[in-house]
């Protein structure tokens, strides 16, 4: 039997940059708490590449900024929890990772 090859998934998975210090404003704590929604997946996402709901030109700067230490941007439209006798819309939570990687934000676009 040949081995068998996981470097495509493990890639896929695999931090692409340097996060820094992590941090997130009290706006977006508050969100992530009341819609559920663990911060440590959507920096998951964020750290891999998964950028979430950018536009297309955001997501190639993004990639750009890969190569050229600039500043990394992503946005997380957050589906409203199922609660009883409450109705909320949907929600986003931007990521920054600074150029520097020095810092990554999570933050309202409100709060920006």
């Amino acid at each position: 039997m040949g081995s068998t090859t996981t470097t495509n998934t493990t890639s896929q998975t695999a931090p692409r940059f340097a996060l820094g210090q992590l941090c997130y404003t009290p706006g977006a704590e508050a969100l992530m708490q009341r819609y559920q929604v663990s911060p440590l997946q959507l920096i998951a996402r964020h750290v891999t590449g998964d950028w979430g709901d950018v536009c297309p030109e955001d997501a190639q700067a993004n990639e750009e900024a890969l190569q050229a230490g600039s500043r990394i941007f992503s946005v997380y439209v957050l589906p409203p929890p199922l609660s009883e006798g409450e109705t909320l819309a949907t929600a986003k939570v931007w990521i920054i990772t600074e150029a520097d990687r020095s810092l990554t934000t999570l933050l309202l676009p409100g709060e920006y």
